[in-house]
């Protein structure tokens, strides 16, 4: 099922009720607004500053939401041109082309990029296709390459049924949960070394 793009919105901060595009297709699932809610409750619900990483992004509803809440930058990756477009349609909505960079490319490609580009996040979202998460491959690359600045949260959305155990020393499980029967969340803090 895919959500129409007027039902699309940012539910809080400086861009709240402001309406997004979704990516036409059934290709990508928008995080609903009952979960996004739940997820800034932990991970926020605003911030002083920051940089966020959006891994497959489809829309930037994420992403878009940490800066609306108070993130200075965002980084924006998909490997999909339709998803892509929609981003950078939803960002130029907003006004925000200098607080954003939007990529086509594939998560492990944009996180080596990150990586050589010296960039940390203090908060990573990672919305992979259902199924095809990867999540602890993913999250241990990411943290080999320090990219998570200490204290940095790793959002996972996935399926209800296939929550990922990441049991990685550097990392402390914040919130676990699963909405509707079909979507699940986990919400990582790394750990004070």
């Amino acid at each position: 099922m895919s959500i129409r793009s007027d039902d699309m919105r940012v539910i809080a901060g400086t861009y709240k009720g402001r309406r997004l595009k979704a990516v036409p297709g059934v290709s990508t699932r928008p995080t609903t607004d009952k979960v996004k809610e739940a997820v800034f409750q932990v991970i926020g619900p605003y911030f002083q500053g920051g940089t966020c990483l959006d891994l497959f992004a489809g829309s930037g509803s994420l992403g878009l939401e940490a800066i609306s809440r108070g993130m200075d930058r965002a980084i924006f990756v998909d490997q999909h041109p339709k998803a892509v477009q929609v981003i950078k349609q939803n960002v130029a909505q907003l006004n925000l082309e200098s607080e954003v960079e939007v990529f086509r490319a594939d998560a492990y490609r944009a996180l080596g990029a990150a990586a050589k580009r010296g960039l940390s996040f203090d908060l990573i979202f990672l919305d992979p296709p259902y199924g095809k998460g990867q999540y602890e491959k993913l999250v241990s690359h990411a943290l080999e390459l320090h990219l998570l600045t200490e204290d940095g949260i790793i959002y996972c959305e996935h399926a209800a049924m296939e929550t990922p155990l990441l049991n990685l020393d550097e990392l402390a499980l914040l919130k676990q949960e699963n909405y509707g029967g079909t979507i699940g969340i986990s919400i990582y803090q790394r750990r004070k070394l």
